[in-house]
């Protein structure tokens, strides 16, 4: 049975598997639609409009990123009026949109900015009415910023369909829908794990990491301060991307040498302090298995999202998860006792910088009912 679908797209005969939606079909042949609210990670569903297509003998227009191909259809991806239509949409995003593109966390990275210079906007027609919502900064690790907000839902889906958090939720009807924590409290007072897929899925900057690079360039100005920095394997990869260099290619000397230049004293591997964790949770096992000290199985992670997700979510297995600190930890107190020791340096003065992939890590270091130690 041939499972395939011919159709043709802007004149062009294209054969995909049948199931295969408008969207990734003009992909196939190198026709790009424009998108808003679609990411790859999600389930489509046609929250912006910015998509739509026209098939022949059809009397209305198609969302293409949720529309699946038919035998014989006939696409137009482009023409005057579907143009028009996704510049209509995009002046009405706009004119509910801050235009503070310059303070922007996401400015120059921006889904939105990028649209609007492709369709050329310089003005807009409408009434501009932004919603007067403060910003929620409730966590150590995530900034909800509802002024930004575009109603696409990304961050919703993220969070509910992929971490199975359901920490965001729309809240409101009509023109005062927004996105929000459930029950329209504070993200920290939430569910929420500190994971980040939100931001990482939002297009704008509704919600985004919260930078402390300010006060890292305050430290190492600081002639009283000794700054170290530590950098997490993750990081030696994917920032070459930011970069200009291939996906996958290994940063690590340039990343080093780069550290050192802005002024850091010393730079230490998160890999090392993995060992120390790994000779840790070993010890804790033998301590568990042999001498019956301690529930089992012994379960451990490096992730403090996922140790929050536990600690929520399956809290009877408190008592089965590591009391080792993760890696990160570990070499925040390396740093305060062997390092200082061995190099003459009052403790005091050390400043500990982690260059990490997760912005849950800026969650952990922040709980100091258990993390603060040696300093």
């Amino acid at each position: 049975m041939d499972n395939s679908v011919k159709l043709e797209i802007n004149g062009i005969p294209v054969e995909v598997p049948a199931g295969t939606t408008i969207l990734n079909a003009a992909k196939s042949v190198q026709v790009r639609i424009p998108t808003l609210c679609y990411h790859p990670d999600l389930k489509p569903w046609a929250a912006c409009g910015i998509c739509v297509v026209r098939a022949a003998g059809s009397p209305k227009l198609l969302r293409a990123c949720c529309t699946e191909v038919a035998p014989g259809m006939k696409i137009t991806t482009h023409d005057s009026d579907i143009v028009k239509v996704r510049q209509t949409v995009l002046e009405l995003i706009l004119s509910t949109h801050p235009n503070d593109c310059l303070q922007c966390p996401r400015s120059g990275n921006c889904e939105l900015q990028k649209l609007a210079s492709d369709f050329g906007i310089r003005d807009i027609p409408f009434e501009m009415r932004v919603a007067e919502i403060p910003r929620d900064e409730s966590t150590t690790s995530i900034v909800l910023n509802p002024e930004k907000c575009i109603k696409c839902g990304r961050c919703a889906l993220v969070c509910q369909e992929m971490q199975n958090v359901w920490a965001l939720e729309f809240l409101g009807r009509g023109e005062r829908t927004r996105i929000a924590p459930a029950a329209d409290v504070t993200l920290n007072e939430s569910p929420c794990i500190k994971c980040g897929q939100c931001s990482a899925h939002c297009p704008v900057g509704a919600i985004y990491e919260k930078d402390e690079t300010a006060k890292v360039w305050s430290a190492l100005k600081d002639p009283e301060k000794v700054c170290v920095v530590q950098i997490a394997p993750a990081v030696r990869v994917a920032i070459g991307e930011a970069f200009g260099q291939a996906p996958g290619r290994l940063m690590t000397g340039e990343t080093y040498t780069a550290l050192r230049r802005l002024g850091f004293k010393a730079v230490f591997d998160t890999n090392f302090a993995a060992d120390l964790t790994i000779m840790e949770e070993g010890s804790e096992f033998v301590e568990r298995f042999a001498h019956q000290k301690g529930s089992l199985p012994l379960i451990t992670s490096c992730c403090p999202a996922w140790t929050d997700w536990m600690e929520k979510y399956a809290p009877d297995f408190i008592d089965n998860f590591s009391t080792a600190k993760s890696p990160q930890e570990m070499l925040g107190v390396m740093s305060k006792t062997y390092y200082a020791e061995k190099m003459g340096i009052d403790p005091s003065r050390i400043c500990m910088v982690s260059i990490m992939p997760c912005t849950a890590k800026k969650y952990e270091i922040s709980r100091s009912e258990e993390m603060f130690a040696s300093g």
